[in-house]
């Protein structure tokens, strides 16, 4: 996967308007969808106010999920989505990453050439997210890691550069 140049300002508006819409569209479903349900198949309500209507409620919040896993899946490829939907990708990577980043960073220590390439993306793809997502409190932490690794690639002539990623690579550590 290659770091796309994103534009903050669309990426943050799409960004709000699908979280906001995903939201209250499965508010909106959860409670038709129960409804729906209870009119065909609930139960009256007893003395004490109990109608043992639990399990269809959950059924039309589950259904209201499907539903907006099917809009997401239709929807992720359009242009209008493709900042959220590849930043999405890219914090799926990041989270790849992280999970064997102990191993990639000790064979980077090794000057181990697909570990460096590895941590230069992960660290060029976390200052990109986190500028986008304004988390400005751990930002000079990463680019403190990101320069220590981009000095080490220069300290060995290493012409590599986080376009050299590619998601095989993880399958080495």
């Amino acid at each position: 996967m290659k770091l796309a140049v994103i534009n903050k300002k669309q990426y943050r508006m799409m960004n709000n308007r699908v979280q906001l819409g995903l939201v209250a569209i499965l508010a909106i479903l959860s409670v038709v969808f129960g409804q729906v349900l209870i009119a065909f198949w609930g139960a009256e309500a007893m003395p004490d106010g109990s109608t043992g209507n639990f399990n269809l409620n959950l059924l039309g919040v589950i259904l209201a999920v499907m539903v907006c896993t099917v809009l997401v899946r239709v929807n992720r490829n359009k242009p209008l989505f493709f900042e959220v939907y590849y930043v999405w990708q890219v914090k799926q990577l990041q989270n790849k990453i992280f999970k064997k980043l102990a191993a990639i960073q000790s064979a980077a220590k090794d000057d181990n050439q697909d570990a460096l390439i590895i941590l230069l993306f992960y660290y060029q793809s976390l200052a990109m997210v986190y500028e986008l997502d304004d988390n400005t409190l751990t930002m000079s932490k990463v680019n403190a890691e990101l320069e220590q690794v981009q000095n080490q690639i220069d300290s060995l002539n290493l012409g590599i550069t986080a376009d050299d990623f590619d998601e095989s690579l993880l399958g080495k550590f």
